[in-house]
């Protein structure tokens, strides 16, 4: 047994100190960035936040959607190969189509054999994809590190997402496996209960420093994925140096979101869980097998209407946050971003 003592912080326990600034205007501040990455050297333009690969948020309808202002949505995983070429047919066919949607799209697998040639077959129909996402929820595993070795001799020009991972060793490990973004996080999700159950995780703030700080190191890029509940935390987020956000919370209760629009009181709600939840193993997995125990949880979302307000409003956060420290592009805020630790973030009397 080892003991940490040193601290480690999450979002609550932070504040981003201003700065001088010769900005006049958020409007000034430009939110998109360009990266070419490690292995695949694909180079990619937009705005680096992600919607996350669960069967609530990662959906087709989102993904046209976001798209729209650059954003970038990791499909989930449990779409049929017929559902991928309706969508691609329907990309095709529209009057207006955009086929740029492509490039701001990932197709996700886990690390078994039959997620595999799922994945060729998906990217045989659709060589458009750019990006693979291989998300399992343990990237500790020399199983896991070994699949994505085998990914990225299959796709040399593919950008592949790996993860979830929390430590310095690990992101390097995927890093030099093949990886090009590494998924930083392990219960930090709103709906997710692994901490709970496991006792596992890593306080989400302090996990970016560090998992930055190494794949930076390596010409690697980072992906928070989870713990963004309101829009200072994607400011907090890019300023701990995380390269690119995954959110799945921010993004449930749309139009455009998956799960099943309930009526409660007079009042329209949107379910929402985890993708480890007994309610997504149940739809997709059968039931929860008997050696392992539901890491997620299920909730009623207020019904939130079109997606690209929420868009908007995390978008104004983040140019704000520029702005009170004085970055007039994105990829400058982690170079002028202070932390204060705090005992209290808000005011709230009048609730939070």
């Amino acid at each position: 047994m080892i003991l940490e003592n040193e601290i480690k912080l999450d979002f609550k326990d932070v504040l981003i100190r201003p700065k001088r600034s010769n900005l006049t205007s958020r409007s000034e501040v430009n939110v998109e960035r360009e990266f070419v990455f490690k292995h695949s050297l694909h180079k990619w333009k937009g705005v680096p936040i992600m919607v996350a690969n669960m069967d609530t948020t990662g959906t087709f309808e989102m993904a046209s959607e976001v798209h729209k202002h650059k954003l970038f949505t990791c499909i989930h995983k449990y779409y049929t190969l017929e559902e991928w070429l309706s969508f691609k047919n329907a990309v095709s066919l529209a009057e207006d189509a955009d086929e740029t949607i492509f490039n701001y799209i990932a197709v996700s697998s886990g690390s078994k054999e039959e997620d595999l040639e799922k994945l060729k077959y998906i990217l045989k129909e659709i060589p458009q994809i750019n990006f693979i996402c291989l998300d399992v929820a343990n990237g500790y595993t020399e199983h896991f590190v070994s699949f994505v070795t085998r990914v990225r001799l299959l796709y040399p020009g593919k950008v592949i997402i790996a993860g979830s991972v929390v430590t310095r060793e690990m992101t390097e490990e995927l890093l030099l496996k093949g990886a090009d973004i590494i998924k930083v996080g392990i219960g930090p999700g709103s709906v997710c209960t692994t901490r709970k159950k496991t006792g596992v995780g890593y306080p989400q703030l302090s996990a970016i420093i560090e998992c930055a700080d190494a794949a930076h190191g390596l010409n690697g890029h980072i992906l928070c994925d989870g713990g963004c509940a309101v829009p200072g935390d994607f400011g907090k987020a890019f300023g701990a140096g995380s390269d690119f956000i995954m959110s799945g919370g921010m993004f449930s209760g749309h139009e455009e979101s998956g799960g099943d629009l309930v009526e409660k009181d007079g009042k329209l709600y949107k379910e929402f869980y985890g993708m480890s939840s007994s309610t997504a193993m149940e739809k997709h997995s059968g039931g929860v097998a008997k050696y392992r125990t539901s890491e997620g949880k299920k909730v009623l979302i207020p019904y939130k209407g079109p997606v690209e307000n929420t868009i908007l409003d995390i978008l104004g956060g983040i140019r704000s946050t520029c702005t009170y420290v004085g970055a007039n592009q994105l990829k400058h805020l982690s170079k002028r971003t202070t932390f204060i630790r705090v005992t209290q973030q808000l005011n709230e009397v009048y609730g939070s």
